[in-house]
């Protein structure tokens, strides 16, 4: 037998999973176990959900008591931190099973009467706006005790961020994260990707198309819903792979209120066919804008740049086509001008490189930004594989971050530059240092300048310094770092 077909030993294994109640008690202990043994990482789960800094202790299916029932939650955190300690009770769901609200207010109960903090619950589940529960309870019984929810794939987020990007302290810590990380990548752990549009999202297509689809259909608001929660689960992934704090973006009325947020989405879908959100990515120039189109079938990225403030419009538009160089030809560009209205003068890439005057409809109009688009097929399929409409989002965000957006920077002015001291050897030599045009200590008015006539020169001094402050005027345009 060849050493290929030998299984390396591991901290975590996968094999040996039957059933749903193996997979949820194995993922969970593993979980609880890691963040106990790696500082880092379990601080990095606590800190979010109001646990202080300190020592973290987990335990698993701990039994309570509540009225003449015994329930034992899957899990326990305990934070302590001098005499200050924080207490969370932990339930845990894997694959496609989903939390249920009857078992969690119990959960609520029970930690109201053991003056716990919070109800921490763990599933595939991704809400639609970060801070906001799956699974709705009575108001009531989170007077004295908060409810948090952490999907797997938040989870696997943290986890790879920590390992691969924050660094942890101890290299034997940093190995056991890894398996852990191994663990929840594997399909058998339980712990899913984004992987379902819902069940009326075939039928919602259908009715957009037919053109008979009304904002108050059965089914029209899940579908908004699960759109956000995929644009949640494309910022995490997207965030895992670059190390960096991906976001949606959403307005503070939309945090507060995330119905108005829903709402926004099931009227633009009734009547324009289309579903829109946008990404946040840090220290990029703009944000990644993804728009579903329904009724063509066609995904569109893009992201707003705002044009340089001087030089000619040419100028301008070459300072972007330059950071373009690498990109697809048949990207959209639209150029936007200062105080216009309305749709700017657009064109693919291919041709702008060719011929920058096509995005100058009025030289007289400085331009204000730039629309970088790319234009996919999109998937229809409610699922995950080919033609599915989660691939093919997921592809499209991944392609126009990667082929655009990472490789444009804002621009920024060049800083002032100091006039330059002539030499000894430059100066004409029958004109005096003093009165120099581009010595600091010249003045106008010390001493008598010499007309043309009388030394014989044809054009005045500074000529070639105004030649020269012309071209910055007209030409400069630099990008910032």
């Amino acid at each position: 037998m060849t050493e290929e077909s030998w299984h390396e030993a591991r901290l975590i294994p996968t094999s040996g999973i039957n059933g749903a109640e193996e997979q949820e008690r194995r993922a969970t202990s593993a979980l609880l176990a890691v963040m106990t043994a790696v500082r880092e990482f379990g601080r990095a789960l606590t800190k979010p959900i109001g646990a202080p800094a300190g020592n973290v202790e987990t335990y698993i299916e701990v039994p309570f008591i509540l009225g003449e029932k015994k329930l034992f939650p899957d899990g326990l955190v305990r934070v302590s931190r001098g005499q200050k300690s924080w207490t969370a009770l932990v339930e845990v769901k894997t694959g496609s099973n989903e939390l249920v609200a009857e078992q969690l207010e119990n959960y609520l109960d029970i930690a109201r009467e053991q003056g716990f903090d919070a109800v921490l619950t763990i599933s595939n589940e991704i809400p639609a706006i970060a801070g906001q529960h799956p699974t709705k309870v009575d108001k009531r019984k989170l007077r004295k005790v908060a409810m948090h929810h952490l999907s797997w794939t938040k989870v696997l987020t943290e986890a790879v961020m920590q390992k691969e990007f924050r660094g942890i302290a101890d290299p034997d810590q940093a190995w056991i994260l890894g398996e852990l990380i191994r663990y929840l990548e594997h399909p058998r752990s339980g712990a899913l990707e984004f992987d379902d549009m819902g069940e009326t999202w075939v039928g919602t297509r259908n009715a957009i198309a037919a053109g008979t689809l009304r904002p108050t259909d059965n089914g029209v608001s899940e579908v908004a819903n699960r759109f956000d929660a995929l644009l949640r689960f494309a910022s995490l992934r997207l965030g895992r792979q670059l190390g960096a704090e991906v976001t949606p973006v959403l307005a503070r009325k939309e945090l507060a209120d995330p119905s108005l947020r829903t709402q926004s989405l099931i009227e633009t879908l009734a009547h324009d066919g289309t579903l829109c959100g946008a990404i946040r990515i840090p220290d990029t120039v703009g944000e990644l804008v993804v728009t579903a189109d329904l009724r063509a079938g066609r995904l569109t990225c893009h992201v707003d740049v705002d044009a340089p403030k001087e030089g000619r419009q040419t100028t301008r538009v070459n300072w972007l086509v330059r950071q373009l160089k690498n990109a697809p030809p048949d990207l959209r560009v639209e150029a936007f001008v200062m105080h216009g209205r309305g749709a700017g003068a657009a064109e693919l890439l291919k041709v702008v490189r060719d011929d920058p005057t096509v995005l100058v409809s009025d030289p007289a109009k400085d331009l204000r930004s730039f629309r970088v688009a790319l234009s996919l097929p999109m998937g229809s399929k409610r699922g995950r594989g080919r033609g599915s409409f989660i691939d093919s989002l997921l592809a499209a965000v991944d392609t126009f971050y990667g082929e655009v957006i990472q490789h444009v920077k804002a621009w920024s002015a060049a800083p002032p530059r100091l006039r330059p001291e002539p030499d000894a050897a430059e100066r004409q030599p029958d004109v005096p240092p003093a009165l120099v045009s581009t010595s600091l200590s010249s003045q106008d008015g010390a001493e008598a300048v010499p007309t043309a006539a009388e030394d014989g020169a044809a054009e005045p001094l500074n000529e070639g310094i105004n030649d020269e402050a012309e071209d910055a005027a007209e030409g400069e345009v630099t990008t910032g770092a």
